[in-house]
């Protein structure tokens, strides 16, 4: 019997099937290994990173299989959006940021398709951060007098400005500056200074910076200046080119005259005087008393040894002094503001008593007698204003002088508050004719209401011609003084009189006549005349002499 020795199971297949089965096993196992580590490197190698940037807002960078950037969202405080440009990698905000604010930065990163399958086709990435700020490294310099004043920031910046409130100097550079000069300057002086660290940014919270000049001794620097005009309501700053408690110690100025008010530390190197109320009044010279001498820095830079900083507070406008009068009653025209009323409070008033508000002025009455008008002029003093103010100061118990001093200013202004008034009814207005016959004639409210003959000074002793304002009203006294020939005269019991310049005055005396020179440069009238003109003159009611 034959035997298919193909079918023998034990036959051993041919060495070539074997070496190229090996040879598929291994090939398939390099390529599985170059499958795994080009999907471990691709996943090594396909991050993105966010973080900050020493110009731009934020830099996003990605790697090999990073992809590309997707989008990119920025906020600001409550989630308003801040448009950003990218360039580069760089982000740079379209609109200015101000320094400090804290923003949200959110970066949607796309990953190339190639391993966007292997690990995921999108990265996010987010970042919380700060817009910087740059602040002054000290605010207060001792420099040499013949350089000027360099101020340094804790960081660079690329713009800053610099000046007073309302007049600052802008600068902006091209590569960022660690310190600005200020250029020529006062020997001491003080400015303000804001910066910006990125081009992106707005300037910052202005600092104050004050230098002195370099000094063996602590230094103060006044605002407003020493010997400057002031208001009540200004407030007065000293600041020491040392920290205030070493310069002083514990105690503080003291004002002269007293001013209501407080002083305040408001660093370390500075004093405040905030006056409340009326402080100390307008019309005056203040000086504040230091505890220990110190180097005062005059107004042109100077150093002068002592305790003492003075100012001056003027007196208030004639312009407002008028227009408090005329609002109060005391003159014979009225006042309005273009605007709002000045509010009732001290410190609104005394801003108004420095600088008036526009307004007009006009008569209180249709029909006016010609010398009242030429007694009136706003803005400028005149017999007019002067007789109102006698009759405030004898409403309101002064010494009447008719000029508005710094007692008459603080009680003007309180009237004012108050919303008080002149206490008299009315306004008069006496005119005296030495045109034979000689007559006065009285004026009020408008109405030409009595008109009398009278007597006027004899040659030698003649009436003083113009526009006066009645100083004294008495309803008897002794009149004394000297006749033209040298001998004394004294007469008792005068009635009805009302002085209105020197020993001038209106009153009743007896005479055979009236009508022509016959006195010693009084008004004189008939008793029952000069009873019915006194109740109409009271203190600072105009008399006009005229020819």
């Amino acid at each position: 019997m034959t035997q298919d020795s193909s079918t023998d199971p034990g036959t051993s297949p041919e060495p070539g099937t074997s070496r190229g089965l090996k040879i598929a096993l291994v090939a398939g196992g390099v390529v599985a290994i170059l499958l795994v580590g080009f999907a471990v490197a691709a996943f090594a190698m396909s991050g993105a990173s966010l973080g900050s940037d020493p110009g731009a807002l934020a830099r996003i960078e990605t790697q090999a299989f990073g992809g590309s950037v997707e989008s990119v969202h920025a906020t600001g405080p409550g989630g308003k959006p801040i448009p950003v440009a990218v360039h580069g990698g760089r982000l740079v905000p379209k609109r200015q940021l101000r320094p400090g604010q804290t923003i949200s930065v959110d970066v949607v990163v796309k990953r190339p398709a190639l391993v966007g399958w292997l690990v995921g086709s999108e990265e996010e990435k987010h970042l919380t951060l700060r817009a910087p700020v740059a602040r002054v490294r000290s605010r207060w310099l001792t420099v040499d007098p013949s350089r000027p004043p360099r101020i340094h920031f804790d960081r660079p910046v690329r713009s800053v400005a610099y000046g007073t409130p309302g007049n600052l100097t802008h600068r902006t550079f091209s590569h960022p500056h660690s310190s600005v000069s200020l250029g020529a300057q006062e020997a001491a002086g003080t400015v303000v200074i804001a910066a910006a660290p990125r081009s992106w940014e707005r300037l910052g919270t202005p600092q104050s910076v004050t230098w002195f000049p370099a000094s063996g001794s602590p230094s103060v620097a006044a605002s407003p200046a020493p010997g400057a005009d002031v208001s009540p309501a200004t407030p007065l700053r000293l600041t020491f080119s040392k920290p205030v408690g070493k310069v002083l110690g514990s105690a503080l100025p003291t004002l002269s005259p007293d001013a209501s008010g407080h002083w305040q530390r408001v660093d370390s190197h500075t004093l405040l005087f905030r006056p409340s109320g009326y402080g100390a009044g307008l019309s005056t010279d203040l000086e504040a008393e230091l505890p220990k001498p110190v180097d005062v820095i005059a107004a042109d830079g100077s150093l002068h040894r002592g305790r003492s900083i003075a100012w001056t507070i003027p007196p208030g406008s004639t312009l407002r002094l008028q227009q408090l009068l005329a609002e109060q009653g005391y003159l014979p025209v009225d006042w309005k503001p273009d605007g709002g009323a000045v509010a009732r409070t001290p410190s609104a008033e005394l801003r108004a008593a420095v600088e008036p508000p526009k307004g007009h002025f006009s008569w209180r009455y249709g029909n006016v007698p010609s010398g009242l008008r030429e007694a009136w002029s706003a803005g400028k003093e005149n017999a007019a204003t002067e007789g109102a103010i006698k009759m405030f100061e004898d409403q309101h118990e002064m010494e009447i002088d008719g000029s508005a001093g710094a007692e008459v200013w603080d009680a003007l202004l309180k009237a004012s508050i108050a919303g008080e008034h002149n206490a008299e009814h009315g306004y008069s207005y006496v005119s005296v004719s030495e045109t034979l016959p000689e007559q006065v004639t009285l004026w009020h409210d408008g109405k030409t209401i009595f008109t009398a003959a009278a007597n006027t000074g004899i040659p030698g002793a003649e009436t003083e011609l113009g526009t006066f304002s009645v100083f004294e009203h008495l309803e008897e006294t002794t009149m004394s003084g000297e006749n033209p020939d040298g001998s004394h005269y004294e007469d008792p019991g005068i009635m009805w009189v009302s002085y209105f310049n020197g020993g001038d005055a209106l009153h009743a005396f007896d005479r055979p006549s009236y009508g022509s020179p016959q006195s010693l440069g009084c008004v004189e009238m008939q008793l029952e005349d000069a009873a019915k003109v006194w109740p109409y003159t009271p203190v600072g009611t105009l008399v006009t002499i005229e020819s």
